[in-house]
């Protein structure tokens, strides 16, 4: 799974409106960011580095595992695997994103 197709997934499942009115940003590291503009209408699902509410720091494979189910989330934070800066009530909303 590539940013491109992680980028259009997260696309198709945020629509128009994802009820959550917050910028969150997934940051992949080198591998690229997706950010979600909730306060856009209609929301905006990019891969620009701008300012967020809630950035998720996870590598790409660990952002592949919690996707697929393989991984639990709230073990990856715990690990370490998965690190949040900012609003840490956001982050307990993107179930709504992820699926």
């Amino acid at each position: 799974m590539s940013l491109a197709e992680i980028t259009e997934g997260m696309r198709n499942r945020v629509g128009a409106d994802a009820g959550l009115p917050k910028i969150i940003k997934f940051d992949f590291g080198a591998d690229g960011i997706v950010r979600i503009d909730g306060k856009a209408s209609p929301n905006v699902v990019d891969n620009s580095d701008g300012p967020a509410d809630c950035t998720v720091k996870v590598s790409m494979s660990d952002f592949k595992d919690i996707v697929s189910g393989k991984q639990n989330p709230q073990m990856a934070f715990m690990m370490g695997k998965l690190k949040v800066e900012g609003d840490m009530s956001i982050a307990l909303q993107l179930g709504k994103i992820l699926g």
